[in-house]
This record gives C-alpha cells, structure tokens and sequence, in this order.
C-alpha cells in the first residue's frame, strides 16, 4: 500500500509499505478520511520537535482517521468487517487511571501508549492497523470527513466547551478561527451561545467564519481588541473565551475581555502567554482551564449530538486531495490560507 511520512523538513514522502495484518483485537481498515491537525504542522511537518507524547517515530503520518473494518482479528468483541469507525488517536494502555477514566490522552504508560501518526501508524495510507478499543462507531447519518474531525478536532473543542459551559446566556469570544476555531464556534451555535465573537489575523479563515455564518462578529485580531469586544458587550466582555489561537496576544486578549466571574478555556497547543494574575484573573473571580483532547466516552456522545444537531463537521473542509497528493495537501495546510483540509478515499474524494 502507499504511505505518507513526515522527514521534518516541510515535505512529504510517499512510499511503499506492507498492508498489516490484524491480531488479537485489532482490525484493519479501508482508509476513507484522514484530515490534517495543526499539530501536526507545528511539530512534526515543518521539524520534529515533540518530545514524549508529542515525538514523533517516523511512523505513517496522520492522526485524524476514519475507515471502514475490511478485516477483523480474533477476540474481537464490538466491531465486526463492515463497520464505519472513527478512531481515538492515542492508544493507552488501558489499565492506568487516565486510560479507566476514558482518557487515554493523559496515559501515563511510556511503554504502552501510543498516538496514531504519532508513535504508530497513522491514517495517510490505503490501510490503518487500529485496536478496537480505540474505535468509535461512526452513524450512516455522517460522513467519514465528518467523522474523521470527531477524531481530534471537534473532540478536543468539545471536551473544552464542557468545561467552560456554553449556553444561551453567554456571549462567546473564539481567538483564533483556524480548524479547531471554526469547530469551536460551530459547535457553541449548536450549543445555544447568544453572540459568538471571533478574531484571526488570516483573512481567508475570516472571511469562512463569515461564509459560514458561524460567528456574529468578526475582528482583525491586533492591540485594540479587548476594547473592541467590551464596546461590543456593553462595556462587561464576553461571559466565556476560547483560545485556539496559542498566540500571546490572543490569549491576554482572551482572558482580559472576559467578564467578571467568566471562564476561560486554552486549547491551541504550544506558545506562551502573559498576564497579571491579580487584575486579570483573581480580582475579577475567573476561571482559566486547560483542556487537551478529550475522552472516548465524551467522544461517543458527541457523535449522538452531532446527528442530532445535523451537525456536519465536513463542512469546514475546504481542500480535499487524493494520497497522491498528499505534499500539496500539507503544504496548503501549513500555509494557513484554508479551512480544514483532508486526504480522501474512494466516496469521500468524489464530495465535491
């Protein structure tokens, strides 16, 4: 089968590589999706710079798969050939506190955990190799390019969004409208959020947020941005603030345009940010959390709400390429100038 690798370099190779054969409690599948993270730009396209959880192995890229199950193996007890799955991207070791929590993100195993595309191999090839208890059934009701952005995007702003809390009564303010910002306020419109505010310094996600309808308000990200956002707020500021930007500027502006008593949740990987503790954080009583990824039962329930919601998670693709194509794809997605973009298989390369 053909596979994509990342040397580090702003390439790609493509290659040959033995289609695996599954064992006990694994399954094969046909690859149908597999879209691009940003982390996987910031750390391993452009240089390998992840240490640990985030060191990259030299295994077949891509960690936002969907696929169809051409081959089960033995002891398998779920998911049988046939079956439409999505796969969680990091494979614990099942038995740590992290992993029975549902959080195999957090597994604390170095022997046994493993992120796919990261450590094991990913989803830019024909095939995946992927144990089953990593698997979430994907509905008829959405597509694999729908699917495939549960994998890690929409999981990770959804797991987010529940920490923070987001309804009807509160004004949204979004740093940062790349994938996981468009996800972001995709999901807080379904959510019931009253005004949702976004801001990016890149014209062509700006101008999808707009598209799209997805945001109220729309502002150039620079200096005068909390002011901006009070003056559109009555003076008080957004009542909870999404950082998905990993920009300092943003994510002071995130947290200074929050209200009194609001909350604040970061989700862009990587930079840093500063601000004054006292006037910014605690004289004004909010709450600033972190959130990285999500669980796999908080994943499952987002797939419900998704087809409840009629939630199309593939309307943010903007690209879509063939596997052979695969170096146009990351060299678009590293430029930013694009929504979501994704490496598509059989039905899903034929959408339009």
């Amino acid at each position: 089968m053909k596979a994509a690798y990342l040397p580090g370099d702003s390439t790609t190779v493509l290659r040959d590589a033995e289609v695996p054969k599954p064992g006990h409690g694994e399954v094969l599948l046909r690859m149908k999706a597999s879209t691009i993270c940003g982390s996987d730009i910031r750390c391993i396209y452009h240089e390998h710079l992840g240490k640990g959880p985030e060191g990259y192995q030299g295994v077949i890229a891509g960690h936002e798969p969907a696929g169809q199950i051409v081959e089960a193996g033995p002891g398998c007890r779920r998911f049988a050939k046939g079956d439409r799955v999505i796969v969680y991207h990091i494979s614990g070791c099942g038995v740590c506190n992290d992993c029975r929590r549902g959080y195999m993100i957090s597994c604390t195993s170095a022997k046994y955990r493993r992120a796919y595309g990261w450590q094991r191999d990913g989803g830019m090839a024909e095939f995946l190799l992927a144990e089953e208890k990593d698997l979430v059934y994907l509905p008829d009701e959405l597509t694999y390019a729908d699917g495939a952005q549960v994998a890690c995007g929409f999981g990770t702003v959804y797991e987010g969004l529940q920490k923070i809390g987001i309804s009807g009564d509160y004004t949204v303010l979004i740093t940062g409208l790349g994938p996981v910002g468009l996800a972001t306020a995709a999901l807080c419109r379904k959510l019931g959020a009253q005004r949702i505010i976004g801001t990016d310094v890149v014209a062509e996600r700006m101008q999808l947020a707009r598209d799209l309808k997805l945001c109220d308000e729309v502002l150039p990200s620079g200096p005068d941005n909390v002011a901006e956002i009070r003056k559109l707020t009555g003076g008080n500021g957004v009542e909870r603030a999404v950082d998905c930007s990993a920009n300092a500027a943003a994510r002071a502006t995130a947290i200074r345009a929050t209200r009194k008593w609001g909350r604040i949740v970061l989700l862009g990987e990587g930079g840093g940010v500063e601000f004054q503790p006292s006037p910014d954080m605690i004289h004004d009583q909010k709450t600033l959390y972190g959130s990285w990824v999500t669980s796999i039962w908080l994943m499952e329930e987002l797939v419900e709400r998704l087809v409840r919601w009629n939630l199309h998670p593939a309307e943010l693709i903007t690209h879509r390429f063939a596997l052979d194509q695969v170096a146009d794809a990351y060299s678009l997605m590293a430029s930013g100038k694009c929504g979501k973009v994704a490496v598509c298989f059989d039905e899903e390369l034929a959408v339009s």
